[in-house]
């Protein structure tokens, strides 16, 4: 019988489709996400091509070697198709019922490595840190404007997966509005910190860890799981065990481990599902809260399995053919060595 499961922070319920459930090894991506000849050629990202991007507005990089030259290790530029401009006032006004302000935001593209053909599983361990530290910096940096109150990081790999490029990187958008998904997040764990005084991040986390059925991979600072009330196939939550609201306070060793744990996840999703094309967001606390009692930054991980349809459009709810339980099992004993 299919099951219906409720995410416990925004009250969301998933139908299991367990009659029609496929076996993890059944799912194949919508397309697999890999790098060709000719998108390796007209790469603008690439080393050497420097001039083909805005300039930059931040890059590791050796200190002899000037801005916008090769021979850096990450570099962050504006998005040449900008979804907000971070030029204005937001001039937020009334219309009758309805509200609305001007697109003041700012639109970043961290470019995580000058490997064209690098992916997650495959970087160095130093590199992905070096990727995570631009996350902390670029965040901290944009967090001084005080038009902007979220910062939201997020990968996409694979055409299918909304990618236009192929090299490594990752879009950073920040927005005058904390969005609607974090704040019904907000909201539920402040709901569940209310009546219980416990962060119901940490309370997932330790019954997950407990549990075992559900678990990817757990090291002393950081854990992965497949949540109870998975929306998608394949789809990883990735938290760290001590408790911080907003990215921007992660410890460095907690990126070294993040940074392995990236690693190692990403190998067994590479593996089991042959490269997918997949989305990875970046929840954190929005600007300015940076200590939440209740709210505990996490990363999300999608891989592009499953079509949104009308059932869901209309509904809200969403259906997965897969069971969590054996998604997880597929993963943690998937080998990448």
């Amino acid at each position: 019988m299919p099951e219906l499961r409720r995410d416990p922070v925004v009250g969301r319920w998933v139908i299991i489709a367990v009659e029609r459930a496929k076996r993890p090894q059944d799912v194949a991506p919508i397309e697999n996400a890999h790098t060709t000849a000719e998108g390796e050629r007209n790469c603008p990202f690439c080393p050497g091509r420097e001039d083909q991007t805005p300039p930059e507005i931040m890059a590791y990089r050796p200190a002899e070697s000037p801005p916008n030259s090769p021979d850096w290790t990450v570099r962050v530029v504006p998005n040449k198709y900008p979804a907000l401009q971070i030029e204005g006032e937001l001039d937020a006004r009334a219309e009758g019922i309805y509200d609305r302000m001007n697109g003041i935001g700012a639109h970043e593209v961290i470019i995580e490595t000058p490997d064209h053909n690098a992916t997650l599983a495959t970087m160095p361990l130093q590199q992905l840190e070096a990727m995570l530290h631009a996350f902390v910096d670029r965040a901290a940096d944009l967090e001084k404007d005080t038009r902007f109150k979220y910062i939201q990081i997020f990968k996409n790999v694979g055409e299918a997966a909304g990618a236009s490029l192929e090299h490594p990187h990752c879009q950073l958008i920040a927005t005058p509005v904390v969005p609607k998904r974090i704040a019904e997040e907000l909201a539920g764990g402040l709901a569940h910190f209310g009546y219980k005084q416990r962060c119901i991040f940490c309370d997932t986390l330790r019954q997950e860890y407990d549990d075992g059925a559900r678990l990817v991979f757990a090291d002393d600072l950081i854990v992965s799981f497949v949540p109870y009330a998975s929306r998608f196939p394949f789809e990883i939550q990735v938290m760290p065990r001590r408790h911080v609201s907003s990215f921007k306070n992660v410890a460095e060793e907690e990126v070294k481990h993040l940074a392995n744990h990236i690693k190692l996840v990403m190998g067994k999703v590479d593996g089991v599902l042959r490269t997918p094309p997949y989305n990875l967001v970046l929840h954190t606390a929005p600007c300015g809260m940076d200590e939440l009692e209740h709210y505990h930054w996490h990363i999300e991980i999608i891989p592009k399995l499953a079509k949104v349809a009308g059932f869901e459009w209309g509904t809200g709810f969403y259906i997965n053919p897969t069971v969590p339980e054996q998604v997880a099992e597929c993963l943690r004993t998937h080998r990448t060595d």
